[in-house]
């Protein structure tokens, strides 16, 4: 089984909800291998702040070296968030993620400068994405309805296009927990991805309700921040 094959079998394994961490360096990495995670989600956000960069502003070329870096610290799969994909046609992204090693691609589906793209283009987009890297890449494809102030239906929408498309998994992103079985109800099938914030359900709740993968994006750097924080303070006053 390639890692591509074992990074896709994880998410059609059943039960609970596939729980990916997201390491922003090759030290985080570790550690969460060896806490018995059985694979590995890179976060873009994560990993500007860890190189010193605004989200969305990490240089292509910064970002994938970074992934490359993590993959490398660890035996397990990973897969990179490349945000909209640095404007690389199908061909070269693939290339460019296969040469990190990374076995899975997240791609939004909004830019910072045109905001949200035509569903059927960025449907489009996956495909070519698809044709070109055939399985060797697991295709997480985001859904950034949520962020621009839609819903359920246009979500549901995006989601049916993009798993029509070639994409392994949809992630609505900032979808809440009690959408989860609405987006189910739409029609919404396979993988989903769910962002997991503080105060949202337990993992085993959030798989009932229709859940299949947790990621936390920036989250377990902001909170281990907040650690490094309260350690500097202990530091001043010892």
């Amino acid at each position: 089984m390639t890692r591509a094959e074992e990074l896709r079998a994880l998410h059609l394994a059943g039960g609970k909800p596939l729980v990916l961490p997201g390491p922003w360096d090759a030290a985080s990495a570790r550690v969460f291998e060896e806490a018995g995670f059985p694979a590995l989600a890179t976060p873009s956000a994560g990993i500007a702040a860890a190189l010193g960069h605004e989200d969305g502003k990490t240089p292509a070329d910064e970002m994938f070296a970074a992934v490359a870096r993590i993959v490398r610290a660890v035996s397990v799969p990973v897969t990179a968030d490349l945000e909209a994909g640095y404007g690389l046609g199908a061909k070269e992204l693939v290339a460019r993620v296969l040469e990190t090693g990374a076995v899975g691609l997240n791609l939004e589906d909004s830019d910072r400068t045109v905001g949200p793209r035509d569903p059927r283009e960025q449907a489009e987009r996956l495909a070519a994405v698809r044709a070109e890297a055939g399985p060797g890449l697991f295709l997480n494809a985001r859904v950034d309805t949520y962020l621009h102030g839609g819903g359920v239906d246009e979500a549901a929408e995006r989601a049916r296009l993009y798993t029509a498309a070639g994409a392994d998994c949809v992630f609505p992103i900032l979808a809440p927990a009690e959408d989860l079985p609405r987006l189910r109800a739409a029609g919404v099938e396979g993988p989903l991805n769910f962002l997991a914030r503080p105060g949202d359900p337990s993992f085993a709740e959030l798989g009932r309700l229709g859940a299949t993968r947790i990621t936390f994006g920036q989250g377990l750097l902001l909170r281990t921040l907040a650690g490094t924080k309260e350690i500097a303070a202990g530091l001043l006053t010892a």
